[in-house]
């Protein structure tokens, strides 16, 4: 079975109650949905934004099991066997041997870190978004390895190259990525 993104996102809170997580989740599928469409599989978009909104499910309770225990999890869920490689596939040389292949596993691969960098950037921005973000702030930030250092670089790096995509264009069309997606704002909490 593949979830409705109505049915994701409740499987996601059934394993997931920190708001972080979940929003990270919601931010990673609208990611993956514009790409779905920007690369030419807007008719898989809803099938992109499912998998981007499931990748970590497993992460807030079996985070030394990470991308391990979801496969376990979605299968006792029925889920569609795609959809359980496609989310394992970002945890790829960390916890997993599941090489991204499809162009889809590599655009997870590629932005599920950077999201968290790019999204880092945008709350120290007096605006809070990513309306106004630009390319040299992320890059600023990126050199600098104390800044969001749970954010792999090598694994940004790695997607880049899966992908054949320069860091710089992988960033500017993660930034652009998020400004088309409605949970990728942030405000004084």
């Amino acid at each position: 079975m593949i979830p409705t993104k109505e049915q994701a996102l409740e499987l996601l809170k059934k394993y997931n109650s920190d708001p972080f997580h979940i929003k990270h989740g919601l931010i990673v599928s609208g990611v993956m949905e514009y790409f779905a469409k920007e690369l030419g599989y807007g008719d898989e978009a809803d099938f992109w934004s499912v998998v981007g909104l499931l990748h970590d499910l497993d992460f807030e309770l079996y985070p030394e099991q990470h991308c391990i225990k979801s496969q376990e999890l979605m299968r006792e869920e029925g889920l569609d066997e795609r959809l359980i490689r496609a989310t394992a596939s970002h945890g790829y040389a960390i916890t997993v041997d599941i090489k991204p292949e499809h162009l889809m596993e590599k655009v997870l691969y590629a932005t599920d870190e950077l999201t968290g960098l790019i999204g880092a950037v945008a709350i120290m921005r007096p605006s809070k978004s990513v309306q106004d973000l630009e390319l040299k702030s992320v890059k600023k930030k990126y050199k600098s390895a104390n800044f969001a250092a749970g954010c792999s670089r090598e694994v940004i790096e790695r997607g880049a190259d899966m992908l054949g995509w320069s860091l710089e264009d992988l960033i500017s069309r993660t930034i652009l990525a998020m400004r088309a997606t409605p949970a990728a704002t942030w405000t004084e909490e």
